[in-house]
């Protein structure tokens, strides 16, 4: 094959220059993220029951739903929270690579059914069901220029859902807009006491309101069938639906006989106000209006935010002149800079690995011709990634990096080879190719099929974890494979062309820093052989020293703490804010403006957004949660380890209520952290008292447990509630229908949407609940005035009793049985595994009935189990079969196998010395090291196995070939170990996932290549040497 493109260099030329397109087109349609999508597909459900406590809402929406829910297709679980500020969130999660679309439309389907079962308040506010991609990828905020404090926030909330919304959500590669504002509403607020005194009811209100505003829908005179004689046609306009708040004042109530008259503004106020006070959004502190964006699967981040920018751009030119929009928060940041960071790495690598190049081979034509193919191999690389759907993300990208040094190795054993004969047999470049090539070919193919073969066994692993795995291990995989075709076609062709013939007379030692090089060099080269003879001879004492480092690499690697990825500074925290239960909106308040403030005075905070009514934890008006963005990565000192510190410190201070500063989760809707996550479910139905007790066993006991840092709840605490007893008995008596008495209080305290009006152009709604002095004491709610059937006035308290209890603010379900949210982290030096067995130790303690479920990652890392080292083994097998295969005997493979420890020892150990953890770029770099180890020593047993067929006797071939192959051995190494040298020194974005994987392949290389050179003739002989006398026996 080789001598094909020998004899044709321009077909080569051709070929390459193909790659090379195909790269360059592919690499601007391939999408950019973080990471590829790992999160399982999630569908989220939202129904809305205005009024409702959280049981309320279990009761009649929440499990109606979940019952529809069991049997979807592909459903992994699914996770509910019902809130008390009548909000049900269910979320359920599919298993990776289920098409979230297909996914939704089933839910969708599936809700339909539930929908004859569920209250009519609910349905009229709509059952929302959307795809929930994890994370925020970008806030807007809208704030007012200059002075805001006499201007109001319907305005902002109104404007923006009119004309910024809508453009957003039309904006390629927006997923969702959650939006944390309301739009306008026509609010009527009811005065109990001015009703009475009319004797009117709130019922009349509403049965007056949605009479009175209704669409009238007149038709036409004059249309057809008509009489001959008619000329004329027009349609009738009969005004239905009021426009303003005095129109809507101006609504008859009752027309007495007298010619007066009761009208809505005589019993009520009248205003243009907000859809519902749920939420609350500041920006830096002041009134701002937000609405956060979520990437729909599979767009480009940095692309999308481009975008989105640009059509908020477009819009502001027709903005009012006192509003104005930011983007105070935008992950795409980080992505652009971290993945720029690595795109920096890989050309320090490029320039790295090509000085180490222009070192050993001192002449820049040689040097050109790996300088050549390593581009047309990366490029091609993008052309396979883009056919098989991969993204550009961080693990792709370190995939190249680590390509960089594997492909020019490939290229420099040519080069190198070539170079060799020339000087010693004086051939011309052209029959010098023929010959190195024929030296080379099989070691070149070895190579590359143990390369290859070692990233393959990853590309099989299960679940989310799984998918990192593959998208690094398929993007080296497809590069390794291509630099193997490469330097079987197109190196050799560019030798045979490019290259001088060498005069061998007139070859004579380099002089200058070459030659010292070269004379150091040659020193080295026959100190090491030296070397080696005396410990050939020595191979079995040699052989209990190895014992001894491979038991020492099983001791470290177990005492490694073990995490998922390195949290990262990704130039954001997230503040979660508590007040105890019970807690107003105002309290809340004034604990987030000392939040603010705070925030506000350090130097590396940004901005700071805060959106109040809703946290990790649930909704409520006791929740709340900040987002400091800090100032660019260049510009700061701090890192974001420094300001969760600083702040959590702050947080001690806080009198009202409890606040934690956390990093964000380091890959998006995986979850916070590398800790666990389960649910303990009541199965029996058991109550939930016991459940609360068994929750407080569990809690108990694992925060006095050695192996668990922290365990804690996840949601709200149950808060006092006030419960009206109605005595229907009382009630029938005295001619109350039950339906009169449920209309009047939850339109009273909940609130009534009665029907919509339109206001410029939008349908919005309208929607009655008494006034706020008529809503702040208990007593009020039992002086409710209920219409009887005889049309009399009945106060509430002739027929019910009020009373105090403690009950749920927001009430969990997993998989339909009721839950608490648990979660937790490992102690420092034990792995996240060690902690679930011990948590599943403490609930077997627990009674009958009482049962748990792992979810997010900690499901991810069950179901995934203990699949890395399990791959681990299939990589070395697969290795070993296919060196099998390629020299025909079952010893010689034996060597190269026995390497694979040196090399593991070093990354270990660089780890372990380092501090670092067990994460998923340590697993990657172990596996590179596989690979790189064993193409090491396949470079010395080729060798060595031609010298001893010919004759020679096994120690010498063995040191010969060793020191054969010294040179350019060290050459590849350093070429490596120098082109990963950037990722272990980078700072800034991504910074932590960089040293994570350089420390370990360095740590790596070096061990295998300083011990591996010193071992592999060792390995040779020995095992060589075992089955020889076996052999002869026989």
């Amino acid at each position: 094959m080789s001598n094909f493109f020998i004899a044709r260099p321009n077909f080569a030329w051709v070929m390459a220059i193909f790659i090379l397109l195909a790269g360059l087109l592919a690499l601007p349609t391939l999408p950019v993220s973080q990471f590829p999508v790992v999160a399982p597909p999630q569908i989220e459900i939202t129904a809305t029951y205005p009024g409702a406590s959280a049981q309320v809402l279990v009761d009649s929406v929440t499990s109606v739903i979940e019952e529809e829910l069991n049997g979807a297709k592909g459903l992994l679980y699914f996770d509910s929270s019902s809130n008390a500020n009548g909000i049900a969130q269910i979320t359920a999660s599919f298993e990776p690579g289920t098409d979230p679309d297909l996914a939704q439309v089933d839910i969708q389907n599936r809700l339909k059914k539930a929908e004859a079962r569920l209250p009519s308040s609910v349905i009229a506010q709509g059952v929302q069901v959307d795809q929930a991609s994890s994370g925020f990828l970008m806030i807007y905020a809208l704030t007012f220029k200059g002075d805001d404090s006499s201007k109001s926030i319907v305005t902002l909330a109104d404007y923006a859902a009119r004309n910024i919304n809508n453009n957003i959500r039309r904006v390629e590669g927006v997923g969702k807009l959650q939006y944390f504002g309301t739009e306008a509403a026509m609010r009527v607020w009811v005065s109990p006491e001015k009703l009475l005194s009319y004797g009117l009811s709130i019922g009349d209100i509403n049965t007056a309101i949605s009479n009175q505003n209704v669409q009238v829908p007149a038709g036409s005179f004059g249309g057809r069938p008509a009489d001959n004689a008619q000329e004329l046609t027009a349609n009738l306009v009969v005004k239905g639906f009021l426009e303003d708040p005095e129109e809507f004042g101006n609504i008859v109530l009752r027309s007495n006989t007298d010619g007066s008259a009761v009208y809505l503004k005589d019993v009520a106020r009248v205003e243009l106000g907000q859809q519902d006070y749920n939420f609350e959004t500041r920006l830096n502190g002041r009134k701002a209006i937000m609405g956060a964006v979520q990437l729909s699967p599979g767009a480009n981040a940095i692309e999308t935010v481009k975008a989105v920018k640009a059509r908020a751009a477009e819009l502001e030119a027709n903005f009012p002149d006192d509003i104005q929009i930011s983007f105070p928060y935008d992950t795409s940041k980080f992505v652009s800079a971290a993945i720029e960071k690595v795109i920096y790495t890989l050309v320090e690598a490029i320039v790295l690995v090509f000085l180490v190049m222009l070192l050993f081979l001192q002449n820049l034509r040689y040097t050109l011709i790996p300088t050549i193919v390593v581009p047309v191999c990366i490029l091609g690389t993008f052309a396979v990634m883009s056919l098989m759907g991969f993204s550009v993300n961080m693990m792709t990208m370190f995939g190249m990096v680590l390509a960089i040094g594997i492909l020019v190795d490939d290229a420099i054993v040519v080069v190198e080879n070539v170079e060799r004969i020339m000087v010693e047999e004086g051939l011309s470049p052209k029959a010098a190719t023929i010959k190195a090539m024929g030296q080379v070919s099989g070691a070149i193919v070895g190579i590359t099929l143990v390369l290859s073969a070692v990233f393959v066994p990853l590309a099989f692993m299960s679940g989310s974890v799984g998918i990192i795995y593959q998208q690094f291990s398929m993007s080296l995989a497809v590069s390794i494979m291509l630099s193997g075709i490469l330097a079987l076609t197109f190196t050799p062709a560019l030798c045979a062309t490019l290259l001088k013939p060498i005069n061998k007379e007139a070859h004579h030692e380099k002089g200058g820093f070459f030659g010292w090089f070269n004379r150091q060099f040659t020193g080295l080269t026959s100190r090491y052989s030296a070397l080696n003879g005396k410990l050939v001879n020595r191979s079995g004492r040699f052989m209990l020293v190895y014992l001894v480092l491979v038991l020492g690499l099983g001791y470290a690697y177990l005492r490694l703490p073990e995490s998922f990825v390195p949290t990262e500074d990704q130039g954001y925290m997230i503040v979660d804010v508590q007040l105890p239960a019970g807690a107003t909106f105002s309290r809340t308040n004034d604990t987030m403006k000392d939040v603010e403030q705070f925030l506000g005075q350090r130097d590396a905070v940004e901005n700071v957004v805060t959106v109040m009514g809703f946290s990790f934890s649930g909704m409520g008006a006791n929740a709340g949660l900040l987002f400091p963005t800090f100032t660019d990565w260049s510009e700061r000192e701090q890192s974001l380890f420094d300001e969760t510190m600083a702040y959590n410190q702050f947080a001690g201070s806080i009198t009202d209520g409890r606040s934690m500063a956390v990093p964000p989760p380091p890959i998006e809707g995986m979850g916070n952290s590398g800790g666990f996550s389960l649910r303990l479910q009541d199965r029996s139905n058991l109550g939930r008292e016991a459940l609360t007790n068994a929750r407080n066993v569990i809690l108990g006991q694992a925060n006095a447990s050695p192996i668990i840092a922290y365990a804690m709840m996840e949601g709200l605490e149950d808060a006092p509630q006030l419960r009206i007893d109605i005595d229907r008995k009382k009630a029938t008596a005295l001619g109350v229908g039950f339906e009169f008495i449920n209309n009047a209080v939850s339109t009273a305290y909940g609130s009534a949407t009665v029907n919509d009006f339109t206001n410029a152009g939008r349908l919005q709604r309208v929607v009655v609940q008494a006034d706020v002095a008529d809503r702040m004491t208990p007593e009020r709610v039992l002086e409710l005035q209920v219409l009887n059937d005889e049309g009399n006035l009945v106060p509430m308290r002739s027929f019910a009793s009020s009373s105090w209890e403690m009950g749920p603010v927001q009430v969990s379900r997993y998989n339909g049985y009721p839950a608490y949210k648990i979660s937790g982290s490992p102690m420092p030096g034990h792995s996240s595994g060690e902690a679930m067995a011990e948590i599943e130790r403490i609930i077997s303690t627990l009674p009958k009935g009482i049962g748990y479920e792992w979810t997010g990652l900690s499901y991810q890392e069950k179901a995934a189990g203990s699949q890395a080292p399990m791959l681990l083994i299939i990589s070395i097998l697969v290795v070993f079969l296919l060196l099998v295969a390629l020299y025909e005997s079952w010893s010689i493979p034996l060597p190269v196998i026995l390497i694979i420890p040196i090399g593991a020892l070093g990354a270990v150990l660089a780890v372990f010395l380092t501090g670092m953890s067990n994460d998923v770029y340590f697993k990657v770099g172990l596996i590179t090291i596989i690979g790189l180890s064993a193409k090491n020593a396949i470079l010395i047993v080729e060798f060595a196995k031609d010298l001893y067929q010919q004759g020679h006797s096994l120690k010498e071939s063995a040191i010969q070939a060793a020191k054969l192959r010294f040179r350019p051995i060290i050459m590849t190494s350093m070429a490596f170990i120098l082109g990963v040298v950037p990722l272990t020194i980078a700072t800034g974005a991504g910074a932590a996932s960089q040293h994570s994987l350089g420390v370990s392949v360095i740590g790596g290389m070096i061990s295998a290549t300083l011990l591996g050179v010193l071992f592999v003739p060792v390995f040779f002989t020995w095992v060589l040497g075992l089955f020889k006398t076996k052999n002869t026996t026989h």
